[in-house]
């Protein structure tokens, strides 16, 4: 996939554990850990403005576009 969910690199830069970001965005641990490991599908914005929220940063902080190769 195109588009890399670099939230694991963000809570390491806000000093914040898994248990305690799902708590603030009010999110389980399964679903925040499926998002921290590229795994999701989808994200809801609603759910990236409370990440965005509880992590003091912007969208394209968590966000990534790198561009697919095809061998």
């Amino acid at each position: 996939m195109a588009i890399i969910i670099n939230l694991d690199v963000m809570m390491a830069k806000r000093k914040k554990s898994l248990t305690e970001l799902a708590g603030e965005v009010d999110i389980t641990l399964a679903n925040l850990s499926i998002l921290k490991n590229n795994k999701a599908k989808a994200v809801r914005l609603e759910t990236l403005d409370a990440i965005c929220k509880a992590l003091n940063c912007q969208p394209g902080d968590i966000l990534e576009y790198v561009e697919d190769t095809e061998d």
